[in-house]
């Protein structure tokens, strides 16, 4: 069933403008659901063909709920594909399915250009539905509550692995120059009749033990520690080949949905910056104005608890914007200290255009917040940290120190605000135990959810999973034996 033809003509109407603002997407597909279906497809991630499990089901349940209970609505959801599927809400109002179709044009942009998502299958549709197939057919064959069982084991390490691993590439001509370093023994040049002088037993015995002792610590096994555990996992764990395909599945996926996760307020920003200009200067009727406030000023509404990507992303690029097309930056701007002047500083560049389209190209959030989010933004936008006071019961300002905001922000916004887990050994204490090492960096672990981390690893490991962490500013190993977790202090 086709698109209304209302919807159809306000659809190559926005996709012309976005096209002349420069915007450059890949085809894009709309689909007309009602709100069970739209409730349906965003339960599976947007994917409706992927495999049967319970978790979808209970996605479903919480989202038709909310909705039922005016908690919340979605308007639209856009698939990073080649082509892209964008789903449109039925019932909504003719101005609010304009505004999605220019949002999903903007998110069709940051998907295609984006350099974040450059590694990831552009034919994602096919690969997903291809998974749910294969799952299936371990169902049929192994039954559906020894697959179920497995799948609820993979759910908690879905998100152990290294999101920056596909930009790095190492190449067979490092590997054979290490190797030979090892191999060769450092002689000291000499005649042949002095050699046995210049180079005497001792001195040849003692270089071919210290290659022993390097080959021996080459042999570590891992050589070196791997961040990505569910790949160590995959290649390392006694598994089935079924249980081997599934856990693989799993991890492809999870690369896929990465870069949504590492750019979430660029790439909410973004759409909402374009279809904030495309409606307001293209698009809108004057009987429209009225509708796309009401919904527009919803989007970018905020609340007590957590940060609003749409409203910090949209305000962010404005700020960039305006700052270039000033000249409100480089060294003469920075090292002006009067607030009036740089107030009112305008050298006319014109560049805010070209900088908001280069960021999109090459920024993360966590980059894009460290370059650009200011002290002079972070005062403007009135924002500071808060925190629950259990006394008073209720959300209060905790910091309006900018330093302090930006810390946070970034510390919630690296490796998705989840801890840094590392395969450090495989063969701990020589017994075939896997050993796992937490890079503290400001997060810490929610204990109860590791313990089941870690019995999670050892139904796949099938031997004893440890992990060191830091609890109370002190290095402590959390374990689980095949039986029982235990902790203990290290002490070194």
């Amino acid at each position: 069933m086709g698109l209304p033809a209302y919807i159809e003509n306000a659809k190559k109407e926005i996709q012309k403008i976005a096209r002349d603002y420069g915007l450059d997407f890949f085809d894009t597909i709309f689909e007309m659901v009602d709100f069970d279906q739209m409730n349906e497809i965003a339960s599976y991630g947007g994917f409706p063909t992927r495999y049967p499990h319970w978790r979808f089901g209970m996605e479903y349940d919480e989202m038709k709920k909310g909705y039922a209970y005016g908690l919340h609505k979605i308007y639209e959801m856009v698939i990073n594909n080649n082509p892209c599927y964008a789903y449109l809400l039925r019932g909504n109002k003719p101005v609010d399915q304009k505004l999605v179709v220019a949002h999903v044009y903007a998110h069709c942009d940051f998907f295609k250009n984006n350099i974040w998502f450059s590694k990831t299958n552009r034919k994602m549709v096919d690969h997903i539905a291809n998974h749910g197939i294969r799952i299936r057919k371990f169902i049929e064959k192994y039954g559906a509550q020894e697959v179920e069982k497995f799948i609820d084991t993979c759910l908690s390490l879905e998100n152990l692995i290294d999101i920056h691993s596909l930009f790095i590439k190492r190449t067979r001509e490092q590997d054979e120059q290490e190797e030979d370093s090892i191999k060769t023994i450092a002689k000291l040049k000499s005649k042949d009749y002095m050699d046995s002088f210049i180079n005497p037993d001792d001195f040849l015995n003692s270089q071919r033990e210290s290659i022993e002792k390097q080959k021996h610590k080459k042999r570590k096994f891992p050589e070196a520690p791997e961040k990505d555990v569910l790949q160590f996992l995959i290649e390392h764990a006694p598994l089935k080949r079924w249980q081997q395909e599934i856990l693989t599945i799993f991890r492809d996926e999870a690369y896929y949905f990465a870069p949504q996760g590492q750019t979430k307020i660029m790439n909410e920003g973004w759409a909402t910056y374009w279809h904030s200009k495309i409606m307001t200067t293209k698009v809108l009727t004057d009987a429209e104005v009225i509708d796309y406030a009401d919904h527009h000023s919803g989007t970018l509404s905020s609340g007590t608890t957590r940060i609003n990507p749409y409203k910090l992303g949209v305000e962010l690029f404005r700020n960039i914007e305006d700052r270039w097309n000033k000249g409100k930056f480089g060294k003469e701007y920075e090292e002006c200290d009067d607030y009036r002047k740089k107030k009112k500083w305008n050298k006319k560049l014109g560049m805010g255009r070209e900088k908001i389209f280069e960021i999109r190209k090459f920024y993360n959030d966590v980059s894009f917040i460290d370059a650009f989010f200011t002290e002079e933004f972070c005062h403007d936008q009135n924002l500071f940290t808060y925190h629950y006071n259990q006394v008073e019961n209720q959300y209060e300002i905790a910091n309006r120190d900018f330093r302090a905001i930006k810390q946070s922000l970034l510390q919630n916004l690296t490796n998705f605000g989840q801890p840094h887990i590392f395969v450090e050994d495989a063969n701990y204490i020589n017994r075939g135990e896997l050993y796992l090492k937490q890079r503290h960096e400001g997060v810490d672990l929610k204990l109860d959810e590791a313990k089941q981390t870690l019995r999670n690893i050892n139904k796949l490991w099938d031997k004893p999973v440890h992990l060191e962490t830091v609890i109370n500013e002190g290095k402590t190993i959390l374990s689980f034996d095949g039986e029982e977790n235990y902790e203990r202090e290290l002490i070194e």
